[in-house]
């Protein structure tokens, strides 16, 4: 099963861990340009793939189509900016599971993402420097004994690494406490900052890469991390003392989806982030969490249409999204 429709380990909070490494070929420039240069390192890749192993498939975004590079966007597998290059410069390298994409050519010739759902960062860590070592193995990244790798960005030297994790703070939004967050982390030499088209969906990462070990930074995340974490449970559970109030704007969302004919997406984002409150609550224990995953994930456009398998007009994904949706609440009642 893809990672993005696991239930991990503390997801009523921490929605996936993603590690992500900077690298670069030695004696290659560091962006390449041309259309010669491209086709040399996308050969270059694909000559040893076997060599790679771990299942990698080379696929190119020119050779896809507008649904499923769109798909891959709502997967957050790729950036926007990386899907909206069309000129044939932009690859990636793809496993069945979709928890090892790698970008090639974006900003350095590498960047090897690894994904997990919930809060997995040592595990993740481990699984991603399995990886990053068989790589420099088969290309020979560029590195140096002072900066460690080099990239394109000087500020991405030293490990290259970028660890993050996608926390769902629904308590800490509704109840305008995610400011005092902000702050309380502003001394930290993390980053915290709202993912955009996501309700109450926060991503942390660490802002250092260079005079810190790959450890240190798993660490700091960590930590910090559980302490958002246990804010978000406390507010949680402050919010429950509401009883009926809360329960009934919980099951008014269940109902509507539950019954509803046709349904958009940020409609439908609304009433499953409240969904999800209710799941982790047990207010609604009809649902697990693998449920909310499934419908956070076809009541995107893209990843509906390529659920389905079909094209639809902007009625007609509404009336199918409310038909996918239903059908995912009705799994476990059957």
């Amino acid at each position: 099963m893809n990672w993005y429709l696991q239930s991990g380990k503390d997801s009523d909070v921490v929605l996936s861990t993603r590690i992500r490494f900077s690298r670069n070929i030695a004696g290659y420039p560091f962006y390449l340009k041309t259309k010669e240069q491209v086709k040399e390192f996308h050969d270059k890749v694909q000559e040893q793939l076997y060599s790679i192993g771990y299942g990698l498939k080379f696929l190119k975004l020119a050779d896809m189509d507008e649904i499923t590079i769109k798909s891959l966007v709502e997967k957050d597998l790729i950036t926007p900016q990386f899907a909206k290059n069309r000129s044939g410069t932009n690859s990636i390298l793809l496993n069945d599971e979709e928890n090892i994409c790698i970008l090639l050519n974006e900003e350095d010739h590498f960047k090897i993402q690894v994904f997990s759902s919930g809060l997995e960062l040592e595990s993740t860590l481990k699984y991603a420097v399995e990886l990053d070592k068989k790589l420099d193995e088969v290309f020979n990244f560029s590195k140096n004994k002072k900066y460690g790798y080099l990239t394109s960005y000087p500020n991405n030297c030293g490990t290259g690494l970028k660890a993050s994790v996608m926390l769902q703070l629904s308590g800490l939004s509704r109840t305008r406490n995610i400011r005092a967050i902000f702050d309380a982390l502003s001394s930290f030499e993390v980053n915290i900052k709202a993912v955009e088209n996501k309700n109450d969906v926060y991503e942390i990462s660490n802002s250092k890469t260079i005079g810190v070990t790959e450890s240190e930074i798993i660490q700091a995340i960590q930590v910090i991390s559980q302490k958002v974490m246990e804010q978000e449970r406390e507010v949680r559970k402050f919010l429950a003392k509401d009883g009926v109030n809360l329960e009934d704007k919980i099951y008014r969302s269940y109902g509507i989806l539950t019954n509803c004919r046709k349904l958009g997406f940020e409609e439908a984002k609304q009433y499953i982030d409240t969904l999800k409150l209710g799941t982790d609550l047990g207010i609604i224990p009809e649902l697990k969490d693998s449920q909310i995953q499934k419908m956070y994930l076809y009541s995107k456009p893209a990843n509906l249409q390529k659920y389905l398998g079909n094209k639809y007009d902007n009625l007609e994904l509404d009336i199918k999204r409310a038909e996918i949706i239903k059908q995912i609440i009705q799994e476990n009642t059957k």
